[in-house]
């Protein structure tokens, strides 16, 4: 075979074609699966496409709903999309909610409890709302500060009114509402059994066994106590009145203020030392003794300006560690388009290039992808450290890096020719300042997939490649709908049947196509669920590359989804109403 260097082969001219809109890919389950994109599907939209898949299949569907959560595993890791679900099963199928919250939790994390319930009582949080009371002004920060030294007092008695006023709403919401008093209980027995267990974990020295329940349950005072108060509720079930003799003949106000006391003395502070969580440490401005080797990935990212400023020793021995294979660096959580987003920002270091590398070697462990590619495209955002874009860039970087030879390190972008692009560069933000320049060449750029594989047919021409070297799967990842203006040319089967005729005209099987959508609020499906060797898959996650891992069978959006949920951890969901 010729060097690789031929696989960039001769330009093609584009052909544009009309693009067939499908609404729906025919089964409401996978349109869920497709159509729910990270910060792209209004909850509204969420609701509806929900509420069409559980009028199919509703226990396929309560198993979407987890997957749209689940951090490990194939899921998507989509937390806002998931708690739409969750608000949409309150309203209309509460006890199934309820029935399944300890299940939630394996999915993602216990935190997700008490959202839940803080949304379900006072609605979706808006995390970018700004502040409009007080309009720009050079004298702002002097008129704040004089502002918080009037009346001390008054502030304080504000925030005693809002505290009652909070405590009234859930008091009462508890009391009317059946539906919420199931799920408030649940919560609280949930965080409960599993703190009294903890407890009895930690003093028989079994500390592997601890749970995360302590760090997830909410600290006295705050945000989540003060909105949902289930301290007290927690604190009431594991220090019942009848538990103790002094409990006996005080108030009720009496008993509460001493439960949740106890809460926090003899089980929250004691466990979360047990844990070792950052926070601890932290707070206590014990730096040095920081075990960096259980900082979660999320955790590592957020505090490490934290971590170089009051430990960077610490940090650095860490990172020694981590290069030499004394110590791993933690990479569940993250997701891929997070580092790229910070290296496109400048604010990649080590312990991120760290991060990237372990996740690329995580994923592969001894599995490829095969011959496979990407094509990449960017909408005209401009901006593409914004979680889209950084997500299609990441995405086809991690799929170069799990190709096979002479495919890896390869990727196709959406300008007119579809050309080949090396991604070259040792680390993160060499690879992607190789590809900086095509990315922004194709901004808006129209894909025409019949190029796309006419201009991989022509690569294996010129490069004389044998059979088995031929791409095997084709991943198309884009923040545009994929028929956006009319330049797609994915139109019928019939095109199918055309692609295919090609190939095997040239003695090649036709490849697979893999529709990525990692941003477009899509409306439409390329292609409907029984379309042979094609699948249909969005979101951020890494996770989802594993579907593809060595994947034998034959490939359809349906039955890919059903690859997507059919892990054990799925086996327990029940629905209930």
């Amino acid at each position: 075979m010729a060097a690789n260097a031929a696989l960039l082969g001769p330009p093609i001219a584009a052909e544009r074609r009309s693009w067939r809109r499908i609404s729906s890919s025919g089964d409401p389950c996978l349109d869920f699966f497709f159509q729910i994109v990270p910060g792209a599907t209004p909850a509204t939209r969420v609701g509806e496409l929900l509420a069409g898949a559980w009028a199919r299949d509703p226990r396929a569907t309560l198993k979407l709903v987890c997957h749209l959560r689940a951090v490990r595993g194939l899921g998507k890791a989509d937390r806002e999309g998931f708690y739409a679900a969750a608000l949409w099963m309150h309203d209309h199928h509460p006890r199934t909610l309820a029935a399944n919250l300890t299940a939630f939790a394996t999915f993602g994390c216990l935190k997700d409890l008490p959202e839940i319930l803080y949304r379900v009582l006072h609605g979706p949080r808006d995390e970018h709302k700004e502040d409009d009371d007080h309009p720009e002004d050079p004298r702002r920060p002097r008129l704040r500060f004089k502002r918080r030294c009037i009346d001390h007092a008054e502030a304080a008695r504000a925030r005693r009114e809002k505290e009652a006023q909070l405590a009234q709403t859930v008091l009462s919401r508890y009391d009317s509402d059946s539906s919420f008093r199931l799920l408030y209980d649940r919560v609280a027995d949930t965080f409960a059994d599993l703190l009294k267990s903890d407890v009895e974990h930690m003093r028989a020295g079994e500390n592997a066994k601890i749970s995360l329940a302590a760090k997830w349950c909410p600290s006295l005072r705050s945000s989540y106590d003060r909105a949902t108060l289930l301290c007290e509720a927690i604190a009431r079930r594991i220090f019942p009145r009848e538990s103790s003799q002094e409990y006996m003949n005080i108030s009720e106000e009496h008993y509460a203020y001493r439960v949740r006391n106890r809460l926090r003395r003899e089980v929250l502070v004691p466990l979360r030392k047990v844990l070792e969580l950052p926070e601890v440490y932290m707070t206590a401005c014990k730096w040095e003794q920081l075990p960096y080797a259980r900082v979660a990935s999320v955790a590592m990212r957020q505090y490490k300006e934290a971590f170089e400023k009051h430990d960077k020793s610490g940090v650095a021995g860490f990172l020694d560690e981590v290069r030499t294979g004394h110590a791993r660096v933690p990479v569940d959580a993250a997701l891929p388009h997070e580092l790229v987003a910070a290296a496109l920002k400048g604010e990649h270091d080590e312990a991120a290039e760290l991060q990237w590398r372990r996740m690329v070697s995580t994923l592969a462990a001894g599995r490829r992808l095969g011959n496979c590619i990407a094509v990449c495209g960017l909408s005209g955002s401009g901006d593409a450290a914004k979680p889209p874009g950084a997500a299609a860039i990441a995405l086809g970087l991690l799929i170069s890096e799990l190709s096979q030879d002479p495919w890896k390190g390869r990727v196709i972008t959406f300008d007119a020719t579809q050309q080949l692009h090396k991604v070259r560069g040792a680390t993160l933000v060499e690879k992607l300042g190789s590809l900086a320049a095509p990315l922004r060449a194709d901004i808006n750029s129209r894909l025409n997939l019949q190029a796309v594989f006419d201009r991989i047919l022509s690569v294996a021409i010129a490069g004389g490649l044998p059979k088995d070297m031929m791409v095997r799967r084709v991943f198309v990842l884009s923040d545009m709908e994929l028929d956006d203006g009319g330049g797609g040319a994915w139109r019928s089967q019939d095109e199918l049947n055309t692609i295919r005729s090609k190939f095997e005209a040239k003695g090649f099987s036709a490849p697979e196509v893999v529709f990525w959508n990692v941003g477009a609020p899509a409306s439409t499906t390329p292609v409907v669920a029984a379309q042979e060797n094609a699948a249909l898959v969005s979101g951020y996650s890494k996770n989802l590359v594993r579907l593809f891992l060595e994947r034998d069978g034959k490939l359809t959006p349906a039955a890919v989804m059903a690859d997507a949920i059919s892990g054990p951890e799925y086996d327990s969901l029940e629905v209930v109403d």
